[in-house]
């Protein structure tokens, strides 16, 4: 009377486990895809920075001749300019040549430069010449970076000839941003040698996407200035002699006289100036007037900034 509920209770425990043989392969594949798909979907998106590097004032830029991985910013020191400012870190410097170190990028070095940017051929030696001259320069070597982002542009005629041709007219980029993109805000700091004293290297700290080197005028822009645009005209003339280049600047709204006492003038007039003309007495003392008379307001320099063509 046993063997038949032995014999029910012997197939009850075959099907059961059966029924878990056919049942462990799909356990185990669900297993391994959870185990596959997780990893994934727990990667964290990596953190990437874009910091723009504004030059404010009269700049030039050109490959470094002894790295092509960096470039030159170089600016004149003259009497009608304070000194170079580093605004992240309300720090002034004075002439010397330094270097902006950069964390590590993510994007390639390609320099784009933009249309509006003045293009001129500087050659290595003269940015070498630039280097060892002291005294009367800055220089800032940073490396090359993605692209020479527009900040400011003033309409202005720019050529080899003097006055320049109207066929140069354009809306120049007057303040430019290097771009950089980085892993990091932290790494960024200046380092190098002044021509007179001593300098501790700068570690800048950036909150924002800005680090700004600014050269300002002595004087703020005023109204009088922009009948001849005296201000520029001698601040492009100096950096153009900084660079031995013969390239000059003009303005379509300013009348003829201006050339007669333009320092870029290579054959100014011999003539005496009328003494009503906003040139009488000198471009210093025409400054001197307008602010006097007319007061000052805010402005930056309008001369064009000046990339190195390949």
């Amino acid at each position: 009377m046993r063997k038949p509920r032995h014999s029910r209770i012997s197939l009850v425990v075959t099907a059961a486990v059966f029924l878990a043989v056919l049942t462990m392969p799909a356990c185990l594949q669900t297993n391994k895809e959870t185990k596959e798909v997780t990893p994934a979907a727990q990667t964290a998106t990596p953190t990437i920075h874009e910091v723009y590097v504004i030059f404010e004032g009269p700049w030039a830029f050109a490959p470094d001749p002894k790295d092509p991985n960096s470039v030159i910013a170089m600016a004149p020191k003259t009497t009608n300019h304070r000194d170079l400012f580093v605004q992240s870190s309300d720090k002034a410097l004075v002439p010397g040549v330094y270097d902006l170190s950069v964390p590590a990028r993510t994007a390639p070095a390609a320099g784009t430069i933009h249309p509006n940017i003045l293009r001129a051929k500087i050659d290595a030696k003269n940015v070498q010449h630039v280097l060892d001259d002291k005294l009367v320069r800055y220089a800032i070597r940073l490396p090359k970076p993605e692209a020479y982002v527009p900040g400011l542009y003033f309409r202005s005629r720019a050529g080899s000839t003097y006055p320049p041709d109207a066929s140069t007219e354009k809306n120049y980029v007057t303040s430019v941003s290097l771009k950089y993109t980085v892993s990091t805000l932290n790494g960024f700091s200046v380092a190098g040698s002044p021509d007179s004293g001593t300098f501790n290297p700068l570690l800048l700290q950036v909150d924002t996407p800005n680090i700004e080197f600014a050269i300002d005028p002595t004087w703020d822009a005023n109204p009088a200035n922009n009948v001849c645009h005296v201000h520029e005209r001698e601040t492009f003339h100096s950096l153009t002699k900084l660079l031995n280049l013969t390239l000059y600047l003009d303005f379509p709204s300013d009348a003829g006289t201006c050339h007669d006492k333009d320092p870029q003038n290579p054959r100014p007039a011999k003539a005496e100036i009328d003494r009503r003309s906003p040139l009488a007495g000198g471009f210093r003392q025409h400054l001197l007037a307008a602010i006097y008379f007319f007061g000052t307001q805010g402005g930056g320099c309008k001369a064009p900034i000046i990339v190195s063509s390949d």
